[in-house]
């Protein structure tokens, strides 16, 4: 998905209806209300009204809905399930490892900083002829930190457990094609430059600002579990937009700071009335 490690969400008749401005597919947004309200709660399979219901507040489609739960369902993201006449779905081991790493650093008290001067390399290549893989392993890099420097080799902030990025079973094909190296840079080496060449820092401020400028005001839909999903799929993609660039690069102002505080205060305002309103739809529902 398109904030989430290794996981594909590039189908374009998955994109939400235009008219709310959400701009996550809907994969991304229900691994987003997995990962908040879901992984490790202990709940029953969920009914798929729930799953439709949320995506409809999102501008979703009920057609784009069901395609998006036939699909993750084929990409072993969900099991499907069936009560009489309801269909309902439950996370896939794969999909609650993937969530459970993407945890540690959506609850990260400082996601966007890394010790100074720390840094991992990393050198892999992929055949051609592997494309599907070349793309999962360019999901999996971008989401734990990595910009590329060259054709091959990548470079990220801090020190990255390159064995767990690529060691889930989906990327098994990988993992004797990367070579990882804990680094430091020489004296001379102009960091400034090496880190406007892996990362579009222009971009990454303006990411920063949008979600704070964005969540900063009411939202854009109604309801908290809407809210909540939309909160989680914005913070996700700022995630993958900074990996936590060396602040000694970008200047007393950097905005990272603020966007973490601002997803903090807004996420403890809407987790308590997230979680009643998925209980009261789940009784309706007869779970």
């Amino acid at each position: 998905m398109s904030a989430l490690p290794a996981v594909d969400d590039d189908d374009p008749q998955d994109a939400p209806a235009p008219a709310l401005e959400v701009p996550h597919r809907p994969q991304s947004l229900l691994l987003s209300f997995f990962g908040a309200l879901v992984v490790d709660a202990g709940l029953p399979p969920l009914p798929s009204i729930t799953l439709l219901d949320l995506l409809a507040d999102l501008g979703v489609t009920e057609s784009a809905a069901r395609a998006t739960l036939k699909r993750m369902t084929q990409r072993g993201l969900l099991v499907r399930g069936q009560v009489g006449r309801t269909a309902e779905y439950q996370l896939t081991a794969l999909a609650e490892d993937v969530l459970r790493q993407a945890s540690r650093r959506v609850s990260s008290p400082a996601p966007f900083r890394h010790p100074e001067g720390e840094w991992t390399l990393l050198s892999y290549s992929v055949p051609e002829s592997r494309r599907d893989l070349r793309h999962r392993v360019r999901a999996r890099l971008t989401w734990a930190g990595f910009g590329g420097l060259r054709d091959g080799l990548w470079i990220a902030p801090g020190s990255v457990d390159v064995a767990t990025v690529l060691g889930s079973s989906d990327l098994a094909d990988a993992a004797g094609l990367a070579d990882a190296f804990s680094a430091s840079p020489l004296p001379g080496t102009d960091v400034h430059r090496l880190v406007h060449r892996a990362w579009d820092v222009p971009a990454v401020r303006a990411s920063h600002t949008w979600f704070i400028d964005t969540w900063g005001r009411p939202s854009r839909v109604a309801g908290s579990l809407a809210q909540l999903t939309l909160l989680g799929a914005d913070w996700l993609a700022l995630l993958r937009a900074d990996p936590g660039l060396p602040a000694a690069q970008l200047g007393p102002d950097w905005p990272a700071d603020e966007s973490t505080a601002t997803y903090r205060r807004v996420l403890e305002g809407l987790v308590p009335a997230a979680r009643t309103a998925l209980e009261r739809s789940l009784r309706a529902h007869g779970r």
